[in-house]
């Protein structure tokens, strides 16, 4: 049960009405950090690589790491690849044994972002992992992809309906008003849309653009039908200032690496833990 696909992880989710958080992770401690709140709640989780996160570490070296700590728990981890706007690369990442791709085709013409999304799925069905794909623009910065919020295009239910019967994606990230990065101003979502959506999609629905969502407002998605919620940059900056206020603490002669990344886990932990009581996803292994 411990090392799993999206389709599995996410499985319950609509029964029972919570949503599984895909953290992003940049090294071994956060890995850790989400791991251990995961398996304390015993919820299931979700490990999300960046492109950029696989150029650093390498596509084997991420699925030893993730596979080695999920081994160690009882809970359901899947390992994800985030945001790829390559093909190949998702191929790579079904083959070095990543359970989860997500082929992100979304700044093309819906023609283009279908031919892209049907080559992967068709690619993960052999190997047993599951496709995520997007649909509209979440505007914000992710990673080296940037969409100005005058060119975010909110997901249309009609348009999400023509491409899930074609592509028969296992989930679909969809716009409905969230953004990337640290929001300028409060975000406004679209409920309406998203239950519009729901209603026509059997697929798993993925909510970008986490940060800076109000508790609130992740429960309301929950309840109208968000399976899974990325979360990353909130994360990226719990690892640097854990980083940051350690290295203030510790003497300058202090040369063990261990004494100064040690409350990156601790801290990632608790931002974790608290998404998932959000998410609901506790007890629900």
């Amino acid at each position: 049960m411990s090392y799993v696909n999206l389709k599995e992880v996410l499985r319950n989710t609509r029964k029972e009405n919570f949503a599984v958080g895909a953290f992003n992770f940049n090294g071994y401690e956060d890995v850790q950090g989400i791991v251990n709140a995961a398996a304390k709640l015993r919820s299931p989780v979700i490990v999300s690589a960046s492109m950029s996160v696989v150029s650093y570490f390498g596509l084997k070296q991420i699925v030893g790491m993730v596979k080695g700590i999920a081994e160690s728990v009882e809970i359901p981890v899947c390992l994800h690849l985030d945001h790829s706007t390559s093909v190949e690369l998702c191929k790579e990442a079904i083959l070095a044994g990543f359970g989860s791709v997500m082929i992100d085709s979304s700044s093309k013409k819906m023609e283009e972002n279908i031919k892209d999304t049907i080559e992967v799925v068709a690619y993960a069905r052999k190997y047993g992992s599951s496709v995520e794909a997007e649909i509209g623009h979440v505007g914000g910065v992710e990673e080296n992809i940037v969409v100005c919020e005058e060119d975010a295009l909110l997901t249309t239910p009609q348009e999400a309906k023509e491409f899930y019967d074609a592509t028969k994606v296992d989930a679909l990230a969809v716009a409905i008003g969230t953004a990337h990065g640290f929001y300028k101003k409060e975000p406004k979502i679209d409920f309406s849309r998203l239950e519009k959506i729901r209603a026509l999609l059997p697929c798993h629905l993925v909510l970008h653009g986490g940060t800076g969502v109000s508790d609130e407002d992740f429960k309301l998605c929950v309840e109208k039908g968000m399976s899974k919620i990325n979360v990353g940059t909130e994360l990226k900056k719990v690892y640097t200032d854990s980083i940051r206020q350690q290295c203030k603490l510790v003497s300058e002669k202090e040369i063990d690496p261990k004494k100064i990344t040690k409350e990156v886990k601790v801290n990632i932990e608790k931002a974790v833990t608290n998404k998932i009581l959000v998410f609901s996803s506790n007890d629900k292994i």
